[in-house]
């Protein structure tokens, strides 16, 4: 099974300060750095480096930014259903301080013209029993589009409802697993309560909730009569830099869920390999490698066989 990761691919421009800046504040970063990111290409790497073959339809420009991005990518993922448009390669900041909190600021062109289902083969190229793995990047519609076609062709759908579009709450009925964190379930849902946010989520036609719950781990939620959250424990570790870590938990909990691992079993090593990911500086150069997965796995079959 295959792992089609919809989204974005953009340049990460971090910036270290010891504090994040207050409105109308300037401040001098520590350090900063380009790197590759967007949380498509994140999740997408993130997915394969679990051994699921993975494609990533995303949009890039048709610039050098572009090209690098598909360079740099060509030896993680199948990188040669990224679409190329007229229109500068989309980029974000990202702002992180001392204690690893971030804020994210986003140019996303290309993701707002990109429309995989009118512009690529994707509807010719995904089969039965496929993953489907979408984020808040694109338009709403293209969004929905996109799930609507990966359920009636019967693939398992995914969606990070991350980041939330303002007065376009998203679509659930074609959703298999919806990850959110807890503002964004707040957000949705109107409850700060995690598990009754998720089973809010579930009555708006989700089939599966997972609620992250940042140092704390996370919560499942499955639907059926009386079920019950599922809460999977983080490990205690220092954090560094939290901005990949919700990206690495869904790419690899899709990578797993693609090679035939049960849900509550994937999304155990998922939170593993995200605090694993907090430790460590930057977006994608967090995700753990295919190595180190490999090691989390052997370890939580001894703990959790």
């Amino acid at each position: 099974m295959r792992v089609h990761v919809v989204g974005n691919a953009c340049i990460d421009t971090t910036f270290r300060l010891d504090r994040l800046p207050e409105a109308g504040e300037t401040r001098n970063a520590v350090s900063h750095a380009d790197g590759l990111g967007g949380k498509g290409a994140n999740q997408a790497v993130a997915a394969a480096r679990t051994g699921a073959p993975v494609t990533l339809w995303a949009a890039i420009g048709r610039d050098g930014n572009g090209a690098w991005i598909r360079e740099t990518l060509t030896g993680e993922i199948d990188s040669a259903c990224l679409t190329e448009f007229d229109l500068p390669t989309d980029r974000s900041t990202v702002a992180v301080d001392a204690v690893g909190e971030n804020i994210i600021l986003s140019g996303v062109s290309c993701a707002l013209a990109f429309d995989p289902l009118a512009q690529t083969k994707f509807l010719d190229t995904i089969a039965p029993d496929d993953v489907l793995v979408m984020q808040g990047n694109l338009s709403g519609v293209v969004t929905g589009a996109c799930l609507r076609a990966g359920r009636a062709k019967g693939l398992t759908t995914i969606l990070n409802a991350s980041p939330l579009a303002a007065g376009e709450p998203p679509e659930f009925a074609n959703v298999d697993f919806v990850i959110v964190n807890e503002g964004e379930a707040q957000a949705i849902s109107g409850s700060r309560e995690p598990a009754l946010a998720a089973a809010r989520i579930i009555e708006s036609g989700a089939r599966r909730v997972i609620v992250t719950l940042g140092s704390r781990g996370c919560l499942l939620l499955l639907t059926g009569i009386n079920a019950a959250p599922v809460y999977i424990e983080a490990p205690k570790v220092s954090a560094i830099d939290t901005s990949g870590a919700g990206d690495v938990l869904c790419g690899i909990f899709a990578g797993y869920l693609a090679r035939g691992v049960h849900p509550q079993r994937a999304i155990r090593i998922a939170v593993e390999a995200s605090a694993l990911a907090v430790t460590r500086p930057g977006t994608l150069s967090s995700c753990p490698t295919a190595k180190e997965l490999s090691a989390l796995i052997k370890t939580s079959e001894t703990e959790h066989p």
